[in-house]
């Protein structure tokens, strides 16, 4: 049988690539500077679960060690055991005829955080089956639109999400929480052959934030999952650390929990998992067992750094790395975390649903310092800084809209107009165009400006709405703040913010133009503000811009514009 971890992918190096920043001035391309990854050959048929038995198999100790720990009620359960019970499950599926492998048999799954979802995550992904995990708290419409969008054969759920589902006379439901569930994941093993399942086979549907639009089904095939658990493992044995226990509170349904597990599987580390995040029970629960690692959205870095948050009431001294990932994080808000808990590493990355794996991450202490930005390329990972107007690809220092190739891409998106979405995505030589606007310093470090379709255009100026809200964060009286574009007969669009003050603040809008005034550009200026409450986000903490740009035309906040 041939090596399944084989080196097979690493593109050649061009000899004019600048050691420092990876940029080739003759192709202009960004090359990762970290060490390449394999990867098996692409014909060999292989599915992700299986690429992750073989890793898990090349560890000795990895069988026997913890894999989950539920956060509320201390319930543990092995790698022997998960690998066991996802056989049992898989078994069950086949033989009662519930999902047919083979075509694009999607199963759609509706459900929290719990044990339950990696057990059954391993079991469809072991067939040819696409596992699709969608928000337990999204509304009936938004489930009906993904139901549109992947047309799943079977659905697994809870009893409090079921009803979520669209009727349907044809589909089979199976809730996690039932009885039902626990006869299959411990009924018989291998009364099936094992199933043969290619690589480009799609291995996960996956919905895309919807944050500036209508939500994508995006295609990961098993080949880009085991893209990403190679590199996952990776960056694992670079660090030459005991394995670590990391506190799952990220929801799995999303590219950051679902992918992140994976990872932490590919090196038989412990995943604590909590159904429901609230910052006093992460807190306990890193003091309790003893939590190494805690990968979470900006938010939350936000509530640990607040002044008076009870951070001080647990005991803290096991968590060795904080991972912020999901939406930019305001670089004041990294310095209070740094100053607040400075034994405490913390660990920046960018990433996107159709890139499966981390575009970029900061490893090490000295890359942590790097502020603002998202770290160094991960390994295979190219990447172009491309011009929106000309096209060009341009050298470092310069902004522009992220391009990105590498093995860990998408195949694409799903649905009726699944085609025209993909071809205005994924070009003819591989390049995923992001739609996120970028640079990419000397040394080789990504940084983040804004969305490209979230950009402000003040009088023909382009205004990066992550700028100023940064800015705005820096007050003391603001505890968070976003900005859009508000609709202008002059200027095309100015910059209105949302600010969410401390309870007490005395600041009224024409003190919060002033104090971003001096600080910016002319043509950046805030021109419009409204208090409100709080600034709506996605559970990956990107601000919800349409929501506040629905707020503003409607005109139910208080607000007030100054002169153009």
């Amino acid at each position: 049988m041939a090596d399944i971890h084989a080196d097979v992918e690493w593109s050649r190096l061009l000899p004019r690539i600048d050691a420092k920043s990876g940029y080739c001035p003759e192709t202009k391309i960004f090359h990762s500077l970290r060490p390449p990854f394999s990867l098996p050959p692409p014909e060999i048929p292989l599915s992700a679960a299986a690429y992750l038995r073989s890793l898990l198999g090349s560890s000795p100790d990895a069988a026997a060690s913890t894999a989950l720990v539920d956060a509320r009620t201390g319930f543990r359960i092995s790698y022997a055991e998960l690998l066991d019970r996802s056989d049992r499950l898989a078994t069950s599926l086949i033989c009662e005829g519930l999902v047919l492998p083979g075509g694009l048999c999607v199963a759609f799954v509706l459900a929290p955080n719990s044990l339950h979802l990696p057990l059954l995550y391993l079991a469809l992904l072991s067939l040819d089956v696409a596992v699709s995990p969608a928000n337990p708290l999204g509304t009936p419409a938004d489930v009906s639109r993904q139901f549109r969008l992947t047309k799943p054969a079977i659905a697994f759920a809870t009893s409090d999400t079921a009803h979520k589902l669209p009727p349907t006379n044809r589909l089979r439901v199976v809730l996690l929480d039932s009885p039902e569930f626990d006869a299959m994941t411990s009924g018989p093993t291998s009364l099936i052959p094992p199933q043969v399942v290619r690589q480009s086979s799609p291995a996960a549907i996956l919905y895309s934030s919807g944050t500036t639009g209508k939500v994508k089904g995006v295609v990961l095939s098993h080949r880009n999952l085991i893209a990403a658990v190679a590199f996952a493992r990776s960056i694992c044995r670079d660090q030459a650390e005991p394995a670590g226990v990391y506190l799952v509170a990220v929801p799995m349904f999303h590219v950051y929990g679902f992918m992140r597990w994976l990872g932490m599987a590919a090196v038989g580390e412990t995943a604590v998992v909590m159904d429901k995040f609230e910052l006093g029970r992460a807190l306990k629960a890193v003091e309790e067992f003893k939590v190494t690692h805690f990968p979470v959205a900006p938010p939350v870095v936000v509530a640990m750094t607040k002044e008076g948050a009870s951070t001080e009431k647990y005991d803290l001294c096991s968590l060795r790395e904080v991972w912020s990932g999901g939406a930019p994080l305001p670089v004041a808000t990294a310095h209070r975390f740094t100053a607040k808990f400075p034994r405490v590493l913390l660990v920046q990355g960018f990433g996107l649903t159709e890139s499966a794996e981390c575009v970029s991450q900061t490893l090490g202490e000295e890359e942590s310092r790097r502020s603002g930005s998202a770290g160094r390329l991960s390994p295979n990972m190219e990447a172009k800084i491309v011009d929106p107007v000309t096209g060009d690809a341009l050298p470092p220092g310069r902004t522009g809209e992220l391009w990105l190739r590498g093995p860990a891409l998408m195949k694409g998106y799903v649905g009726d107009d699944a085609a025209a979405a993909t071809a205005m995505s994924i070009d003819g030589e591989g390049w995923l165009r992001t739609g996120d606007l970028c640079y990419i310093d000397e040394d080789g470090f990504l940084f983040v400006v804004d969305r490209l379709k979230e950009v402000i255009k003040y009088k023909g100026y382009q205004v990066p709405p992550a700028e100023l809200e940064h800015l705005l964060q820096t007050h003391p009286e603001i505890v968070d703040a976003a900005v859009i574009p508000y609709p202008d007969e002059e200027a095309g669009q100015i910059p209105m913010a949302f600010v969410v003050t401390t309870p007490q603040s005395r600041l009224d809008p024409a003190r919060v133009m002033d104090f971003v005034a001096p600080q910016v550009a002319p043509f950046k200026k805030i021109r419009r503000v409204a208090f409100v409450n709080s600034i709506p986000k996605n559970p990956t903490g990107k601000i919800l811009r349409r929501e506040l740009r629905k707020l503003a035309i409607s005109g139910t906040s208080t607000t007030t514009a100054s002169k153009l």
